[in-house]
C-alpha cells in the first residue's frame, strides 16, 4: 500500500479526496495549519520527513480577483511551493498529483482547449497557475497535472452555493451568459483522480508513460447563466415551485459585470487524452449539479 501525503485537505477538492484516497494506502492529510504554502522550504522538509510514495496537492491560491493585488502571496502558494514539492518529490521518488485550471488559457479559442495548446493567462491567478505547472515539469518529478474548471461542492465558497443562497433572497438574478465552460464537481475530480491512480498502481496503464498534463472536467458545457438556471430549476424541483424568492434568472454580458481580473470567454477543455489514456468515464455536468443541490437542500 502507498504512503500518501494529501495537502489542502480542507478545500473543496481536498475534502473529497480525504474521503477517497484511503483505498490506495495510508493517508497523511494536512491542512493550512500543518502545511503552510507560504513557506516552500518547510514543505520541502515535510516531504523529506514523511517520505511519501504519492503527494496529492489540492492546495492553491484561488481568489482570482484578490490575486491582482496579492501577487506575491499568489506566487508563493501557486508557484514557489509546488516547485518545492516537485523537487522534494524527486528526492524521495514520489509521484506528484497537482491541480491546475482553465485560466492558463486566454479563452479566445473557438473550440475546447487541448493540453498542448499555447497558454496565455490573462491575470495573476492564471499566470501563477501556469508558472506552477512549468516548475513541476522542469523539476523532473513524475507528475500528473490535472487541469479543471468551474469547481464547486456542497462545502466551501463556490458559484453553486452562492446562486442557491441568492435564489432564496432575491426575486431576480442577473448572471453572465457570454462565458462558457464545464461546471465540475469536486467529487468528480476526486473520483477520477483515484481511478487514474488505481490504474497506474495496478499496472493497467504504464505508470512511467502516464506522467504529464491532462484535462479533467465534466462533459458538456454551459454559461454561468445556464448554470445558475440549472441550480434554480433543481432547487424548485426539490423544494417546490414556490419555495424560492427568485422569479427570473436573466442573462447579462461580461461587460455589464466588471471584475478586477479578466475571465476566459471559453473555458471548455477537451478531455479526450484523459479518457483515452486512463479509460475513465466523465459524467455530464448536470449530474453533479443535481447531486450537490440536493445535498445542500436536505
Amino acid at each position: 500500500m502507498s504512503r500518501i501525503l494529501l495537502l489542502g485537505k480542507n478545500g473543496q477538492v481536498g475534502t473529497e479526496l480525504s474521503h477517497r484516497l484511503g483505498v490506495l494506502g495510508t493517508v497523511i492529510a494536512l491542512g493550512r495549519d500543518e502545511a503552510d504554502f507560504t513557506q516552500p522550504n518547510a514543505l520541502r522538509d515535510l516531504v523529506r520527513e514523511q517520505r511519501p510514495t504519492l503527494i496529492v496537492n489540492a492546495a492553491a491560491y484561488t481568489a482570482v480577483d484578490r490575486a491582482e493585488s496579492e501577487a506575491t502571496l499568489a506566487q508563493a502558494v501557486n508557484v514557489d511551493s509546488p516547485a518545492a514539492l516537485a523537487r522534494a518529490a524527486c528526492d524521495v521518488n514520489a509521484l506528484l498529483v497537482h491541480y491546475s485550471t482553465d485560466y492558463v488559457f486566454n479563452g479566445q479559442k473557438q473550440t475546447p482547449y487541448v493540453e498542448d495548446d499555447a497558454t496565455d493567462p490573462q491575470g495573476v491567478y492564471g499566470r501563477t497557475k501556469r508558472d506552477g505547472e512549468d516548475a513541476i515539469r522542469a523539476s523532473g518529478a513524475r507528475h500528473l497535472i490535472l487541469r479543471t474548471s468551474w469547481v464547486y461542492a456542497a462545502h466551501g465558497n463556490n458559484f453553486v452555493r452562492t446562486m442557491l443562497r441568492l435564489a432564496r433572497e432575491r426575486d431576480t438574478l442577473r448572471v453572465v451568459a457570454d462565458q462558457i465552460g464545464a461546471p465540475t464537481g469536486a467529487a468528480c475530480i476526486a473520483d477520477v483522480t483515484v481511478q487514474c491512480l488505481t490504474r497506474m498502481m495496478n499496472g493497467v496503464v504504464d505508470a512511467a508513460a502516464s506522467s504529464g498534463t491532462y484535462h479533467l472536467t465534466a462533459t458538456g458545457s454551459t454559461s454561468w447563466h445556464g448554470l445558475a438556471a440549472a441550480v434554480v430549476e433543481q432547487a424548485r424541483t426539490t423544494l417546490g415551485a414556490d419555495a424560492l424568492a427568485v422569479r427570473d434568472v436573466l442573462p447579462i454580458t461580461t461587460a455589464e459585470y466588471p471584475l478586477p481580473a479578466a475571465r476566459p470567454a471559453n473555458s471548455c477543455l477537451c478531455c479526450d487524452k484523459l479518457k483515452t489514456h486512463f479509460g475513465v468515464c466523465l459524467p455530464a455536468w448536470q449530474d453533479g449539479v443535481q447531486q450537490v443541490v440536493q445535498q445542500l437542500l436536505r
